[in-house]
C-alpha cells in the first residue's frame, strides 16, 4: 500500500505539474479525463474517479475483490491528489521538457502501482472484458484504445500537443517496463550438450552460478540428453556464451528473458 501511494503521488505530480498545464495527455481513461476536464472546466480529479468507477464495477467479478479494492483506493487517492496539486505552478512551460519528465514520473508511478497489485486506469479492465469476445490480445486492445484517445487530443489541444502526448506516452510506456521488470533483467539459459558435466562445473566455478541438470530425450534420435538450466544476469550473458563455446562449440544454447527471480540460491559468488 505504501508503494501504491508513492506511485499515485508520482502520477499526480506528472499530471498536474508537467502534462496537463502544457496541454499534454496520457492514454487510457486518464487521457479521456484530461480532455473532458479541459472542455468542461471541471476538476480533473472528479473525472478520474467518475469515468474509472464503472469499469472497476464491471470488472469486479473478473479481477477479484482484492485487486478491485486496491485499485479503487489508488483511484480515490489519485483523484484527491490531482485536486490538491492543481494550484501548484507547472515546473516548465516547454512542452518537450514537460512530455519527457511528465512521461518519466507517470511511467514510474504507474509501474509502482502495477508492481504492487493494482491499477490506476480502467482501460486494462475494459480490454480484459472485450478480450472474451474479440480476437485480439489485451495489449492490442489497450493499444487500439490509446491510439484513438491520443489522436483525439489533436482536436482538443492541437496537433502539436497531440504529438507531444505521443512522446510522453512512449516514455511512460518504457518507464512502466523498467519499474515493473527491474533495471537488471535476468536471463534463463538452456544448454544441451554431450559435455554437460564439464559445462555445468565450469559455469559454477567461473561464473559463480548454480546449475540444474534435467533429463531429456531427443525426439528424432531417441537418445537420452542432459539439459543444463541456469539463470544469469544480462551482464553475465556474454561470458556464459564464451564458456559454452570454449567447451563445446556445437552445443545447443537457448537464452530467454525473465522478468523476476525469487527464491532458491540465486545469490551468486564472485566470478573470476
Amino acid at each position: 500500500m505504501i508503494f501504491i501511494l508513492i506511485g499515485v503521488s508520482l502520477e499526480a505530480v506528472a499530471l498536474e505539474i508537467f502534462l496537463v498545464p502544457n496541454g499534454i495527455i496520457d492514454g487510457g481513461i486518464t487521457g479521456i479525463s484530461i480532455m473532458l476536464s479541459h472542455i468542461t472546466g471541471i476538476s480533473l480529479g472528479l473525472f478520474l474517479f467518475i469515468v474509472n468507477l464503472p469499469f472497476f464495477i464491471l470488472g469486479y467479478k473478473h479481477m477479484g475483490k482484492t485487486f478491485t479494492i486496491t485499485s479503487l483506493g489508488a483511484i480515490v487517492v489519485l483523484s484527491i491528489l490531482t485536486v490538491l496539486f492543481t494550484p501548484i505552478q507547472a515546473f516548465t512551460d516547454d512542452p518537450l521538457l514537460a512530455a519527457v519528465f511528465g512521461g518519466i514520473f507517470l511511467g514510474i508511478g504507474i509501474g509502482l502501482v502495477i508492481r504492487n497489485g493494482g491499477t490506476s486506469d480502467g482501460t486494462e479492465i475494459l480490454a480484459i472484458l472485450f478480450n472474451k469476445s474479440i480476437p485480439f490480445s489485451v495489449g492490442e486492445t489497450v493499444m487500439f484504445f490509446n491510439i484513438f484517445i491520443l489522436g483525439s487530443a489533436g482536436f482538443v489541444f492541437g496537433w502539436n500537443h497531440a504529438m507531444y502526448s505521443l512522446i510522453a506516452y512512449f516514455i511512460a510506456f518504457k518507464m512502466i517496463d523498467v519499474t515493473v521488470e527491474g533495471l537488471e533483467s535476468s536471463k534463463s539459459v538452456w544448454i544441451i550438450s554431450d559435455k554437460h558435466t564439464e559445462i555445468g562445473d565450469t559455469l559454477n566455478d567461473r561464473l559463480g552460478r548454480g546449475v540444474t541438470y534435467l533429463n531429456g530425450e531427443g525426439a528424432y534420435s531417441g537418445d537420452d540428453k542432459q539439459v543444463i538450466f541456469t539463470v544469469v544476469t544480462r551482464l553475465e550473458e556474454a561470458k556464459l556464451k564464451n564458456i559454452v563455446s570454449e567447451i563445446d562449440p556445437s552445443a545447443f544454447l537457448a537464452i530467454g528473458d525473465i522478468h523476476d527471480v525469487k527464491g532458491g540460491n540465486f545469490k551468486k559468488r564472485n566470478i573470476h
